[in-house]
Protein backbone atom coordinates (compact mmCIF):
# COMPACT_ATOMS: atom_id res chain seq x y z
CA UNK A 1 0.00 0.00 0.00
CA UNK A 2 1.39 3.21 -0.82
CA UNK A 3 2.13 6.04 2.12
CA UNK A 4 -0.23 8.83 2.27
CA UNK A 5 1.69 12.01 3.73
CA UNK A 6 0.25 13.75 6.18
CA UNK A 7 1.53 17.39 6.56
CA UNK A 8 1.06 19.23 9.61
CA UNK A 9 2.70 22.46 10.45
CA UNK A 10 3.41 23.50 14.05
CA UNK A 11 1.92 25.84 15.35
CA UNK A 12 4.91 26.95 17.34
CA UNK A 13 7.52 26.18 14.35
CA UNK A 14 8.78 27.48 11.27
CA UNK A 15 9.52 24.50 9.09
CA UNK A 16 7.20 21.45 8.10
CA UNK A 17 7.18 18.47 9.82
CA UNK A 18 6.02 15.37 7.79
CA UNK A 19 4.69 12.20 8.97
CA UNK A 20 4.69 9.28 6.40
CA UNK A 21 3.24 5.88 7.91
CA UNK A 22 4.14 2.79 5.43
CA UNK A 23 4.55 -0.72 6.53
CA UNK A 24 3.75 0.22 9.94
CA UNK A 25 6.80 2.37 10.38
CA UNK A 26 7.08 6.03 11.33
CA UNK A 27 9.74 7.98 8.91
CA UNK A 28 9.83 11.65 10.04
CA UNK A 29 11.01 13.69 7.64
CA UNK A 30 12.08 17.59 8.71
CA UNK A 31 11.91 20.20 5.54
CA UNK A 32 13.10 24.06 5.57
CA UNK A 33 10.49 25.39 3.50
CA UNK A 34 11.21 28.01 0.61
CA UNK A 35 11.33 31.44 1.51
CA UNK A 36 7.74 32.89 1.67
CA UNK A 37 6.19 35.52 -0.77
CA UNK A 38 7.91 39.15 0.14
CA UNK A 39 11.33 38.12 0.51
CA UNK A 40 13.65 41.02 -0.45
CA UNK A 41 16.79 38.65 -2.32
CA UNK A 42 18.96 36.17 -1.09
CA UNK A 43 20.82 36.06 1.95
CA UNK A 44 23.83 34.61 1.22
CA UNK A 45 26.08 32.83 4.07
CA UNK A 46 28.44 34.10 6.79
CA UNK A 47 32.18 32.80 4.91
CA UNK A 48 33.32 30.87 8.03
CA UNK A 49 36.93 30.87 9.26
CA UNK A 50 39.42 29.14 7.24
CA UNK A 51 40.29 26.96 10.11
CA UNK A 52 37.00 25.62 12.29
CA UNK A 53 37.02 25.32 16.00
CA UNK A 54 38.30 22.01 16.74
CA UNK A 55 35.45 19.42 17.69
CA UNK A 56 34.30 18.68 21.44
CA UNK A 57 36.61 15.88 21.51
CA UNK A 58 39.57 17.42 20.05
CA UNK A 59 39.78 20.15 22.60
CA UNK A 60 38.53 18.47 25.23
CA UNK A 61 41.23 18.80 27.59
CA UNK A 62 41.53 22.69 26.85
CA UNK A 63 40.99 24.65 30.08
CA UNK A 64 42.51 27.89 29.21
CA UNK A 65 40.91 30.22 26.70
CA UNK A 66 39.40 33.60 25.73
CA UNK A 67 35.86 34.60 24.46
CA UNK A 68 34.15 37.60 23.20
CA UNK A 69 30.74 38.18 23.39
CA UNK A 70 28.46 41.65 22.35
CA UNK A 71 24.91 41.80 20.75
CA UNK A 72 22.72 44.83 19.54
CA UNK A 73 24.49 45.88 16.23
CA UNK A 74 21.68 47.47 13.97
CA UNK A 75 21.80 50.75 13.10
CA UNK A 76 19.00 53.21 14.54
CA UNK A 77 17.24 53.20 10.89
CA UNK A 78 14.20 55.42 11.97
CA UNK A 79 12.31 57.81 9.52
CA UNK A 80 11.19 60.70 11.49
CA UNK A 81 7.95 61.43 10.60
CA UNK A 82 5.77 64.22 12.97
CA UNK A 83 6.11 62.72 16.21
CA UNK A 84 10.04 61.52 15.76
CA UNK A 85 8.56 57.70 15.91
CA UNK A 86 9.48 55.01 13.29
CA UNK A 87 8.27 55.02 9.91
CA UNK A 88 8.71 52.62 7.22
CA UNK A 89 10.15 51.72 4.83
CA UNK A 90 13.56 52.43 6.99
CA UNK A 91 16.76 54.31 6.36
CA UNK A 92 19.30 52.18 4.78
CA UNK A 93 21.51 50.36 7.36
CA UNK A 94 24.51 51.91 8.28
CA UNK A 95 26.68 50.20 11.20
CA UNK A 96 29.83 52.68 11.73
CA UNK A 97 29.54 52.16 15.34
CA UNK A 98 29.38 48.03 15.07
CA UNK A 99 32.49 48.39 12.80
CA UNK A 100 34.25 50.51 15.37
CA UNK A 101 33.58 47.72 17.75
CA UNK A 102 34.70 44.99 15.76
CA UNK A 103 38.09 47.55 15.39
CA UNK A 104 38.40 47.53 19.03
CA UNK A 105 37.75 43.17 19.29
CA UNK A 106 40.58 42.73 16.43
CA UNK A 107 43.28 44.69 18.68
CA UNK A 108 42.24 42.39 21.68
CA UNK A 109 42.34 39.63 19.74
CA UNK A 110 45.50 40.35 18.49
CA UNK A 111 46.80 41.41 22.15
CA UNK A 112 45.36 38.02 23.91
CA UNK A 113 47.13 35.40 21.07
CA UNK A 114 50.83 36.07 22.73
CA UNK A 115 48.97 35.00 26.14
CA UNK A 116 47.47 31.72 27.86
CA UNK A 117 44.46 32.86 27.07
CA UNK A 118 43.96 33.35 23.43
CA UNK A 119 40.23 34.46 22.13
CA UNK A 120 38.76 31.60 20.02
CA UNK A 121 35.41 32.54 19.27
CA UNK A 122 32.72 34.97 19.35
CA UNK A 123 28.59 34.69 20.59
CA UNK A 124 26.38 37.45 19.74
CA UNK A 125 23.08 37.81 20.84
CA UNK A 126 21.30 38.81 18.49
CA UNK A 127 19.15 42.18 16.55
CA UNK A 128 22.13 41.71 13.38
CA UNK A 129 19.93 44.06 11.35
CA UNK A 130 17.02 46.83 12.11
CA UNK A 131 14.99 44.48 9.34
CA UNK A 132 15.92 41.34 9.58
CA UNK A 133 13.09 40.60 6.04
CA UNK A 134 15.86 43.08 3.79
CA UNK A 135 18.52 40.82 2.68
CA UNK A 136 20.51 43.88 1.85
CA UNK A 137 20.92 44.80 5.00
CA UNK A 138 22.93 41.53 6.03
CA UNK A 139 24.24 40.99 2.75
CA UNK A 140 26.14 44.09 2.05
CA UNK A 141 26.18 45.49 5.73
CA UNK A 142 26.31 43.02 8.89
CA UNK A 143 28.08 40.15 6.61
CA UNK A 144 31.25 41.67 5.71
CA UNK A 145 31.56 43.16 8.92
CA UNK A 146 31.15 39.64 10.88
CA UNK A 147 33.71 38.54 8.23
CA UNK A 148 36.70 40.49 9.15
CA UNK A 149 35.99 38.65 12.50
CA UNK A 150 35.70 35.16 10.79
CA UNK A 151 37.51 34.94 7.57
CA UNK A 152 39.69 37.63 8.61
CA UNK A 153 40.92 36.89 12.39
CA UNK A 154 39.86 33.17 11.85
CA UNK A 155 37.57 33.36 15.10
CA UNK A 156 34.23 31.22 15.21
CA UNK A 157 30.97 33.29 15.31
CA UNK A 158 28.06 31.81 16.88
CA UNK A 159 24.52 34.36 16.71
CA UNK A 160 21.29 34.02 17.96
CA UNK A 161 17.98 35.80 16.43
CA UNK A 162 17.04 39.14 18.16
CA UNK A 163 13.35 40.61 17.81
CA UNK A 164 14.76 42.75 14.93
CA UNK A 165 15.72 40.03 13.26
CA UNK A 166 12.00 38.11 12.90
CA UNK A 167 10.40 41.04 12.93
CA UNK A 168 8.16 42.15 16.03
CA UNK A 169 5.37 39.67 14.05
CA UNK A 170 4.40 36.48 15.80
CA UNK A 171 4.99 33.24 14.08
CA UNK A 172 3.51 32.06 11.47
CA UNK A 173 3.81 35.97 10.04
CA UNK A 174 5.28 36.00 6.60
CA UNK A 175 7.57 38.78 8.07
CA UNK A 176 8.41 36.60 10.98
CA UNK A 177 9.38 33.43 8.84
CA UNK A 178 11.48 36.01 6.64
CA UNK A 179 13.48 36.76 9.39
CA UNK A 180 13.95 33.53 10.06
CA UNK A 181 14.82 32.24 6.99
CA UNK A 182 17.11 34.99 6.35
CA UNK A 183 18.58 34.89 9.82
CA UNK A 184 19.44 30.90 9.20
CA UNK A 185 20.77 31.15 5.81
CA UNK A 186 23.71 33.78 7.09
CA UNK A 187 24.49 31.32 10.05
CA UNK A 188 24.05 28.21 8.13
CA UNK A 189 28.07 27.73 7.75
CA UNK A 190 28.95 29.11 11.30
CA UNK A 191 26.19 26.86 13.59
CA UNK A 192 25.89 22.91 13.82
CA UNK A 193 23.93 21.94 10.97
CA UNK A 194 20.58 20.21 10.65
CA UNK A 195 20.85 16.34 11.92
CA UNK A 196 23.30 17.15 14.68
CA UNK A 197 23.01 16.65 17.85
CA UNK A 198 23.96 19.70 19.35
CA UNK A 199 20.82 21.26 16.55
CA UNK A 200 17.51 21.65 17.02
CA UNK A 201 16.37 21.00 13.72
CA UNK A 202 14.09 24.00 11.89
CA UNK A 203 15.20 26.21 14.84
CA UNK A 204 18.02 28.51 15.40
CA UNK A 205 18.65 27.25 18.78
CA UNK A 206 21.71 24.96 19.11
CA UNK A 207 24.53 24.18 21.05
CA UNK A 208 28.48 24.16 21.51
CA UNK A 209 31.20 23.10 23.30
CA UNK A 210 34.87 23.75 23.57
CA UNK A 211 37.38 23.16 26.65
CA UNK A 212 35.48 22.97 29.54
CA UNK A 213 32.61 25.04 28.88
CA UNK A 214 29.73 24.39 27.43
CA UNK A 215 27.43 27.18 25.06
CA UNK A 216 23.52 26.83 24.17
CA UNK A 217 22.14 29.45 22.09
CA UNK A 218 18.28 29.41 22.17
CA UNK A 219 15.82 31.88 20.39
CA UNK A 220 14.22 34.05 22.96
CA UNK A 221 11.49 35.21 20.39
CA UNK A 222 9.98 32.25 20.88
CA UNK A 223 10.56 31.43 24.37
CA UNK A 224 7.65 29.82 25.39
CA UNK A 225 8.04 27.18 22.69
CA UNK A 226 7.63 23.59 24.47
CA UNK A 227 9.62 21.59 21.68
CA UNK A 228 12.78 24.51 22.00
CA UNK A 229 12.57 23.69 26.40
CA UNK A 230 12.20 20.12 25.60
CA UNK A 231 15.84 20.35 23.67
CA UNK A 232 17.01 22.55 25.87
CA UNK A 233 16.39 20.35 29.30
CA UNK A 234 17.94 17.24 27.46
CA UNK A 235 21.00 18.90 26.56
CA UNK A 236 21.54 19.86 30.01
CA UNK A 237 19.96 16.60 31.14
CA UNK A 238 22.38 14.40 29.43
CA UNK A 239 25.94 16.86 29.69
CA UNK A 240 29.16 15.61 30.86
CA UNK A 241 30.02 17.64 33.72
CA UNK A 242 32.84 16.27 35.43
CA UNK A 243 34.42 17.99 31.91
CA UNK A 244 32.02 20.96 31.55
CA UNK A 245 32.31 22.95 34.31
CA UNK A 246 31.25 25.81 32.54
CA UNK A 247 27.79 25.90 31.13
CA UNK A 248 26.98 29.47 28.86
CA UNK A 249 23.37 30.21 27.81
CA UNK A 250 23.25 33.12 25.17
CA UNK A 251 19.83 34.11 23.44
CA UNK A 252 18.70 38.03 23.32
CA UNK A 253 15.78 38.93 25.67
CA UNK A 254 17.19 39.44 29.20
CA UNK A 255 15.78 38.06 32.23
CA UNK A 256 16.54 41.21 34.40
CA UNK A 257 17.29 44.79 33.23
CA UNK A 258 17.46 47.97 34.84
CA UNK A 259 17.83 49.94 31.17
CA UNK A 260 14.91 50.78 28.55
CA UNK A 261 12.75 47.33 29.58
CA UNK A 262 13.22 47.32 33.19
CA UNK A 263 9.64 48.28 34.03
CA UNK A 264 10.47 51.09 36.14
CA UNK A 265 8.16 54.19 35.21
CA UNK A 266 10.25 57.21 33.84
CA UNK A 267 9.68 59.57 32.08
CA UNK A 268 12.58 60.54 30.46
CA UNK A 269 13.46 60.46 26.48
CA UNK A 270 16.26 59.70 24.35
CA UNK A 271 17.63 61.85 21.57
CA UNK A 272 15.22 61.99 18.71
CA UNK A 273 12.11 61.58 21.27
CA UNK A 274 12.41 57.98 21.73
CA UNK A 275 10.94 57.18 25.27
CA UNK A 276 13.73 55.81 27.72
CA UNK A 277 11.42 53.04 29.24
CA UNK A 278 9.17 50.79 28.59
CA UNK A 279 7.32 47.75 29.99
CA UNK A 280 9.39 44.27 30.81
CA UNK A 281 9.51 41.90 27.32
CA UNK A 282 7.14 39.47 27.49
CA UNK A 283 9.99 36.92 26.22
CA UNK A 284 11.60 38.37 29.61
CA UNK A 285 9.24 37.12 31.61
CA UNK A 286 8.64 33.18 29.96
CA UNK A 287 12.91 33.29 30.76
CA UNK A 288 12.35 34.03 34.08
CA UNK A 289 9.81 31.93 35.09
CA UNK A 290 10.36 28.77 32.56
CA UNK A 291 14.40 29.21 31.90
CA UNK A 292 16.08 30.10 34.85
CA UNK A 293 14.70 27.48 37.49
CA UNK A 294 15.61 24.91 34.94
CA UNK A 295 19.45 27.00 34.69
CA UNK A 296 19.43 26.63 38.50
CA UNK A 297 19.00 22.87 38.58
CA UNK A 298 21.78 22.27 36.15
CA UNK A 299 24.36 25.07 37.57
CA UNK A 300 24.02 27.38 34.54
CA UNK A 301 27.51 29.26 35.19
CA UNK A 302 26.37 32.50 32.69
CA UNK A 303 23.28 33.60 31.07
CA UNK A 304 24.32 36.26 28.23
CA UNK A 305 21.70 38.39 26.43
CA UNK A 306 21.55 42.20 24.46
CA UNK A 307 18.34 43.67 24.07
CA UNK A 308 18.89 46.84 25.98
CA UNK A 309 21.69 48.90 24.52
CA UNK A 310 23.60 49.25 26.96
CA UNK A 311 25.91 47.40 29.79
CA UNK A 312 24.01 45.23 32.98
CA UNK A 313 25.84 42.80 35.37
CA UNK A 314 23.15 41.00 37.63
CA UNK A 315 24.61 37.99 39.94
CA UNK A 316 22.20 35.50 40.99
CA UNK A 317 22.66 33.13 43.85
CA UNK A 318 20.98 30.02 45.59
CA UNK A 319 21.77 26.89 46.99
CA UNK A 320 20.95 23.54 45.89
CA UNK A 321 21.90 20.45 48.30
CA UNK A 322 23.40 22.80 50.73
CA UNK A 323 25.89 23.78 48.48
CA UNK A 324 25.89 27.78 47.26
CA UNK A 325 26.04 28.28 43.63
CA UNK A 326 26.23 32.09 41.28
CA UNK A 327 24.87 32.93 38.13
CA UNK A 328 26.09 35.70 36.16
CA UNK A 329 23.46 37.15 34.30
CA UNK A 330 24.74 39.98 31.71
CA UNK A 331 23.53 42.07 29.02
CA UNK A 332 25.45 42.74 26.96
CA UNK A 333 23.57 45.21 24.05
CA UNK A 334 26.18 47.73 23.01
CA UNK A 335 27.12 46.32 19.48
CA UNK A 336 26.45 49.47 17.59
CA UNK A 337 22.50 49.90 18.17
CA UNK A 338 21.50 53.52 19.28
CA UNK A 339 22.55 53.50 23.58
CA UNK A 340 19.80 53.61 26.11
CA UNK A 341 20.03 54.80 29.18
CA UNK A 342 19.61 53.17 33.03
CA UNK A 343 15.61 54.27 33.90
CA UNK A 344 15.39 52.36 37.55
CA UNK A 345 15.55 48.79 39.57
CA UNK A 346 12.82 45.69 38.13
CA UNK A 347 10.81 44.45 40.08
CA UNK A 348 12.03 40.77 41.32
CA UNK A 349 9.60 40.41 44.21
CA UNK A 350 7.46 37.42 42.45
CA UNK A 351 10.77 36.02 41.29
CA UNK A 352 12.71 35.38 44.61
CA UNK A 353 9.34 34.37 46.26
CA UNK A 354 9.73 31.81 43.69
CA UNK A 355 12.83 30.52 44.40
CA UNK A 356 12.56 31.09 48.13
CA UNK A 357 13.40 27.20 48.67
CA UNK A 358 16.82 27.38 46.87
CA UNK A 359 17.22 31.03 48.74
CA UNK A 360 17.88 32.96 45.60
CA UNK A 361 19.07 36.26 46.06
CA UNK A 362 20.06 38.79 42.94
CA UNK A 363 22.62 41.35 42.99
CA UNK A 364 22.84 44.24 41.06
CA UNK A 365 26.71 44.41 40.39
CA UNK A 366 27.50 46.83 37.53
CA UNK A 367 24.69 49.55 36.54
CA UNK A 368 24.55 51.28 33.37
CA UNK A 369 24.45 55.10 33.95
CA UNK A 370 21.45 57.51 33.15
CA UNK A 371 23.36 58.99 31.33
CA UNK A 372 23.54 58.63 27.51
CA UNK A 373 26.97 59.61 27.08
CA UNK A 374 28.51 57.70 30.04
CA UNK A 375 27.27 54.40 28.36
CA UNK A 376 29.26 52.89 25.83
CA UNK A 377 28.97 50.81 22.84
CA UNK A 378 31.20 47.70 23.74
CA UNK A 379 32.34 43.99 24.09
CA UNK A 380 33.24 42.26 26.57
CA UNK A 381 35.90 39.39 26.98
CA UNK A 382 35.54 36.02 29.56
CA UNK A 383 38.78 35.04 30.67
CA UNK A 384 38.59 30.53 31.14
CA UNK A 385 41.19 29.89 33.82
CA UNK A 386 40.29 26.15 34.64
CA UNK A 387 36.90 26.93 37.10
CA UNK A 388 37.78 30.51 37.48
CA UNK A 389 36.14 33.64 35.55
CA UNK A 390 37.41 36.30 34.39
CA UNK A 391 35.40 39.49 32.76
CA UNK A 392 36.85 42.57 30.91
CA UNK A 393 34.52 44.87 29.41
CA UNK A 394 35.72 47.36 26.67
CA UNK A 395 34.58 50.33 25.09
CA UNK A 396 34.69 52.05 22.00
CA UNK A 397 35.00 55.57 23.98
CA UNK A 398 37.43 58.18 24.27
CA UNK A 399 37.55 56.97 28.41
CA UNK A 400 38.16 53.83 29.80
CA UNK A 401 34.52 51.83 30.23
CA UNK A 402 34.82 51.43 34.03
CA UNK A 403 31.39 50.01 35.23
CA UNK A 404 32.98 48.02 38.21
CA UNK A 405 33.20 50.69 40.27
CA UNK A 406 35.84 52.42 38.59
CA UNK A 407 37.19 48.97 37.00
CA UNK A 408 36.89 47.46 34.01
CA UNK A 409 37.94 43.83 34.74
CA UNK A 410 36.42 41.69 37.87
CA UNK A 411 36.81 38.28 39.05
CA UNK A 412 33.55 36.06 38.53
CA UNK A 413 34.18 34.19 41.67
Amino acid sequence: MNASPDVNIHPMRNHVMILIVSAGAVVVAQQTPPAPPGTVGYVKPIAPPATPLPSESASARITRFSFIAYGDTRCDCRVPNSDARVSFPAAPEVQDEHRRVVDAVLVKVKALAATPFPARFVVQSGDAAYRGPDAERWNDVFTPIVERLTRGAGLAFFFVPGNHDVTQTPVGDPQHSIGLNNTLSAISKLIPPEGSPRRLNGYATYAFAYGNAFFIGLDSNIASDPVQFAWVTNQLEHLDRRRYHHVIAFFHHPPFTSGRYSGAPTTTTLPGGLPAGGGVAPQALVIRDLYLPLFRKHHVRMVIAGHDHLFDHWVERFTDNGVTYRMDDIVSGGGGAPVYVYTGEPDLHEYLAAGAAQHVTVEHLAKPSATQSENQHHFFVIQVDGDRLTLEIIGTGAAAYAPYGGKSRIELQ
